[in-house]
């Protein structure tokens, strides 16, 4: 098992890097005798210490997970963790998947379509009311 530490970003006077991320560990999970494994073993070797320098905030852990597919597990600052399995991916696949993860802001996915629409403007035909409309005759 294998742990990168993070380390705390600079404080600055005027704001820069003031952005935080809300990823605070990823967990790498992978089986060096299962096939699909491969593009992770792969990644793990020699993409893996780029992403961990480039990201010091975050702390990264590897670890073997014996007669199982590849998986890729974030935990957020808000106590929650979103996983991706990575099977039969390539290590260029599997880079896509780990910035999907840290850029992500763990919250759970919600269905936007069922609330209604809010607009700031008014529409162009105005509120409708039926007395608007033709009157109605029996």
């Amino acid at each position: 098992m294998s742990t990168v530490a993070a380390r705390a970003l600079p404080r600055t006077n005027n704001g820069a890097g003031a952005f935080v991320l809300q990823c605070r560990k990823m967990v790498f999970n992978y089986c060096e005798k299962w096939g699909s494994n491969k593009g992770m073993v792969d990644y793990i070797k020699k993409d893996l210490t780029k992403f961990a320098a480039e990201n010091p905030q975050i702390e990264i852990v590897v670890q073997p997970r014996p007669a199982h597919h590849p998986i890729v597990r974030g935990y957020y600052l808000n106590g929650r963790d979103k996983v991706i399995c990575t099977r039969n991916l390539t290590p260029a696949e599997i880079n896509k998947k780990v910035q999907l993860l840290r850029d992500s802001s763990g919250e759970k996915m919600r269905n936007l379509t069922k609330k209604p629409v809010i607009s700031t403007t008014e529409s162009v035909r105005g509120i409708w009311s039926p007395f608007n409309s033709n009157p109605h005759t029996i």
